[in-house]
């Protein structure tokens, strides 16, 4: 429990320093170099693409079988469509594209910051006058906030077609039917909120990764011990916001 606290203590603490730098970047104060912020959205991006296709096409997949299953007991299977996409843009689109994320990038950007500061590297930016959170922080987090929603935009439409490859081939559901019903039961609230989700979750990865990078001690198995903590952390905050986030959509009707 006094670990849980901790944790928590760090994390509230972190996420204020974090918010600090993102009004010095408000107001062009923020130091830190434009190629790092390039060359992470380049590693959390174009990278990412091959493993979001594969798990965003297998989750569609699974989704509309899963529930065909069911509806086709009642002769319902046009309603496969309706599942796969409310499934897809609300939630799954998200969620597994955080996940994914937070196993690939949080992780990487642990064991990046945890190499660092058994370099002392952070110490020494420190003694140079460099703020760690504006020059190694904000451009991972910022490339996480830029990213994420592409590639949650990306996932969602892999889901659909993944879905479609089940209904259309062994439901008896036309394509045409497919797409209609798609249209219909999806709207753009339900894209934004899956959307606003995956926002969300890129800056608790982006936090979570940093914060146990920088906590990294200098033994030999530091750096492995953050990233791991890292990967934990983020799934941990990912599951929680989600929910939260899921009941107040709920309450507020959205």
């Amino acid at each position: 429990a006094l670990r849980l606290w901790d944790d928590a203590k760090a994390f509230t603490g972190f996420l204020g320093e974090a918010a600090l730098s993102f009004a010095t970047l408000a107001t062009g104060r923020a130091r830190f170099r434009k190629i790092d912020l390039w060359l992470n959205i380049q590693e959390c991006g174009p990278s990412a693409v091959p493993i979001v296709t594969l798990i965003s096409l297998l989750v569609g997949l699974i989704l509309a079988f899963v529930g065909a299953v069911q509806l086709a007991l009642f002769g319902a299977q046009i309603y496969i469509a309706d599942l796969v996409a409310l499934g897809m843009l609300r939630e799954m689109g998200a969620l597994m594209t955080a996940i994914i994320m937070a196993g690939r990038t949080g992780a990487a950007f642990a064991a990046q910051l945890g190499t660092m500061n058994v370099n002392q590297e952070i110490s020494a930016l420190r003694v140079m006058g460099f703020a760690p959170l504006e020059f190694l922080v904000l451009p991972r987090m910022l490339a996480l906030i830029l990213v994420m929603p592409v590639l949650c935009l990306y996932a969602n439409l892999l889901g659909i077609i993944g879905g479609g490859m089940i209904t259309i081939g062994f439901f008896d559901v036309s394509v045409t039917q497919y797409l209609n019903r798609t249209q219909e039961a999806a709207h753009l609230t339900d894209l934004a909120v899956g959307l606003a989700k995956c926002t969300v979750f890129g800056v608790l990865i982006a936090i979570a990764g940093c914060m146990r990078g920088m906590q990294c001690g200098r033994s030999a198995s530091a750096v492995g011990d953050a990233a791991t903590s890292a990967v934990v952390t983020s799934i941990v905050l990912i599951v929680v916001s989600d929910s939260i986030i899921t009941l107040i959509c709920d309450r507020l009707g959205i």
